[in-house]
């Protein structure tokens, strides 16, 4: 029980925190600040990703098994997004360009964190609790026979 609701407390924070990046998006977009500014289009692009995607892990920290593959999505996502980030930093710092890695460890640490997290194609509870799914499609006989 103690390893699910850790389970469910790391996914509803990763969530919240990705969902948080709304604030920067609107700031970026606000005065075209992406454009005038930064002169970086991809940024307000990956915040709206991430956005998107923390409202799928708030929805799987109430039912994990449920959003597996959305765990593993998001996973595999932070783990991809680290190794381009690592090579850029690499890249820059090979060109005299000062670029930070910190970015780099929290999202690789995100994606190791979430692999680590998921849960395994079939857990004990998670027999009961898909049938208890799969009785809330089917009508109840009772169900059935008023319909007649």
């Amino acid at each position: 029980m103690k390893g699910k609701r850790t389970r469910q407390v790391i996914l509803g924070l990763v969530g919240v925190a990705y969902i948080a990046m709304t604030y920067p998006l609107v700031t970026d977009l606000w005065h075209a600040k992406w454009l005038l500014v930064m002169k970086n289009e991809t940024e307000p692009m990956f915040l709206s990703f991430f956005i998107a995607l923390g409202f799928f892990l708030v929805s799987a920290a109430r039912r994990p098994l449920a959003y597996r593959y959305v765990i593993l999505f998001a996973a595999w996502q932070s783990v991809a997004h680290a190794s381009v980030m690592a090579i850029e930093t690499i890249q820059a710092w090979q060109n005299g360009v000062h670029r930070g890695f910190t970015d780099v460890v929290v999202v690789g640490v995100i994606g190791a964190v979430l692999m680590a997290i998921t849960p395994g194609e079939q857990e004990p509870e998670a027999t009961e609790s898909l049938r208890e799914v799969d009785r809330g499609f089917r009508p109840s006989s009772a169900q059935s026979r008023a319909s007649d």
